[in-house]
């Protein structure tokens, strides 16, 4: 895993609608991890939260997808990261946002008994809240790529 590059975008390019939710219930994690849907925040619910941002910071990071998993694992660990040195530099509302399902644990404990062994580190999903991440940035499947996205302030 690297970082590709950090930037900052203005809150109101974020554009949230029920189009990425509607499309989570084709994956194959749906109903089974604390970051998807139904479990995530509904996303007229993000829809206000954004409103009280002002900008968030978008990080894209190369991974390496024949160990996907554990690279996902240290993009996670590098967003909560962030996110931690981003409330200790005054921004006390800054929220990561995952890319995708949380894989926080090499075996989910969710999946099996609906309990999480991390609830304080789990985050959302950006497509499962309702943000179009396309919107944000070019998309482009050629790349092995993952973004995470945390509101600022």
């Amino acid at each position: 895993m690297r970082v590709i590059w950090e930037k900052e975008i203005a809150a109101e390019e974020i554009i949230v609608s029920p189009r990425p939710v509607w499309k989570c219930r084709s994956c194959p994690v749906y109903g089974k991890s604390p970051s998807c849907p139904p479990y995530a925040p509904p996303w007229k619910e993000t829809k206000e939260l954004v409103k009280h941002y002002k900008q968030a910071l978008l990080i894209k990071f190369e991974v390496n997808f024949e160990n996907f998993e554990e690279e996902k694992r240290k993009v996670l660990d590098y967003i909560l990261k962030r996110e931690e040195e981003l409330f200790k530099s005054g921004n006390f509302y800054a929220t990561a946002l995952f890319p995708g399902n949380c894989n926080l644990c090499e075996e989910c404990e969710f999946e099996r008994s609906g309990e999480c062994k991390m609830p304080s580190k789990v985050r959302p999903s950006i497509d499962a809240v309702g943000i179009e991440l396309s919107k944000i940035v070019k998309l482009d499947f050629s790349e092995s790529v993952l973004y995470g996205l945390i509101l600022i302030d």
